[in-house]
């Protein structure tokens, strides 16, 4: 008798454009089927129709604003009914802000950067865990930023960004201790500013599809590789001997 291996699941939020685009549709490209989320649902069908119709795995389009709690279980229930088990959860979205100055930011902005970086990002990895723990191969991808890292001060993010990075590191940090045991691999990437196009020559910015390789690579090891992290080397330029540094990469 012969037995069909269950169809590779994975969730992603903040899907719907860029690095999180990039990723469900290499996910999908695999053969995997892929659970994407995004705040204006309308994007996040039209990526979903994308990916499905190329073939070779498929896609559900979601609504989640994870600065939203009802909305974050809202994500994680709809996930439930329609899979007995999940992968990967890559926890992506989380909105960026440019801004030196805190007081520039308005106080619902703060709120909302927060709430979805910190709040959202533990509720949905919390909701999606009985789902994980029925996976044989589990896995949760944090893409988190150099703005987590402790002294990473080159990206002109809002410092409530930086704040809700740092929470989001924390997370993953005491998560990779704590499900280790049970086979479950956490891994983050703390990627600098980078774009979404480029020669990906070493003295050029790091891209968006460099990262996404990184997931792909990590995601799949043997269970006996735990990959914790990932750091990148930001390039050098001489605004930077001056304290000073160009923003206008994407995050």
């Amino acid at each position: 008798m012969s037995h069909t291996a269950p169809q590779s699941t994975r969730a992603i939020t903040g899907a719907a454009r860029d690095t999180g685009r990039l990723l469900a549709e290499a996910f999908a490209e695999r053969g995997a089927q892929v659970f994407l989320s995004a705040r204006a649902l309308a994007a996040a069908r039209q990526v979903a129709g994308a990916i499905s119709r190329r073939g070779a795995g498929g896609a559900d389009a979601f609504h989640c604003d994870l600065a939203v709690p009802d909305s974050v279980r809202g994500f994680a229930a709809a996930v439930a009914d329609r899979t007995s088990h999940l992968d990967v959860l890559v926890n992506n979205g989380a909105p960026y802000i440019d801004g030196a100055d805190l007081a520039d930011a308005t106080d619902d902005t703060i709120e909302s950067v927060m709430a979805a970086g910190g709040t959202g990002t533990v509720l949905l990895t919390k909701h999606l865990l009985p789902l994980l723990r029925a996976s044989a191969r589990p896995d949760v991808v944090n893409m988190i930023s150099a703005c987590g890292e402790v002294g990473h001060r080159r990206s002109g993010a809002l410092p409530a960004f930086y704040a809700a990075k740092h929470a989001h590191a924390g997370l993953a940090d005491i998560l990779s201790h704590r499900l280790r045991p049970e086979g479950i691999r956490v891994i983050s990437l703390f990627p600098p500013d980078f774009v979404q196009d480029g020669p990906r020559r070493a003295d050029s910015d790091l891209t968006a599809q460099s990262v996404v390789d990184c997931v792909i690579f990590a995601v799949g090891q043997p269970r006996d590789c735990f990959i914790r992290e990932f750091h990148f080397e930001q390039v050098m330029s001489p605004s930077d001997n001056n304290g000073t540094h160009d923003q206008s990469s994407s995050r």
